[in-house]
């Protein structure tokens, strides 16, 4: 395997976790100014940010698609299997940021 495909899985796992974190914190703090509670506001905006962060990690759907259908069709196992681990680095990186969401709020997200 290449160099640049370890640097996309790295990549693939923070860009993951820090949509999680980022969009929590900060759609938190929405709810503090608006009067709600920022911790049940957090616990519902991790559940809501799950796909999405997968999704922004892995550059788009489209991409990703496109890729399988090349691994299918053309015999190129290779991709295939690169983009499946490009998704699964991105779901560790959620599942990361969940559990820490988890143990700061105290609730069980899962």
């Amino acid at each position: 395997m290449e160099e640049r495909f370890f640097t996309t899985f790295i990549h693939c796992y923070f860009i993951a976790f820090g949509v999680v974190i980022g969009g929590t914190i900060i759609g938190s703090m929405g709810s503090f100014a608006t009067g709600d509670a920022p911790l049940s506001a957090m616990g519902r905006i991790a559940k809501s940010l799950r796909i999405w962060a997968i999704v922004a990690a892995i550059g788009g759907t489209f991409d990703t698609i496109e890729k399988f259908e090349k691994g299918f069709l053309d015999g190129s196992t290779f991709d295939l299997l690169k983009q499946a681990l490009f998704i699964l680095s991105a779901m560790g990186g959620v599942k990361t940021a969940i559990v820490i969401i988890e143990s700061l709020i105290q609730e069980d997200l899962s």
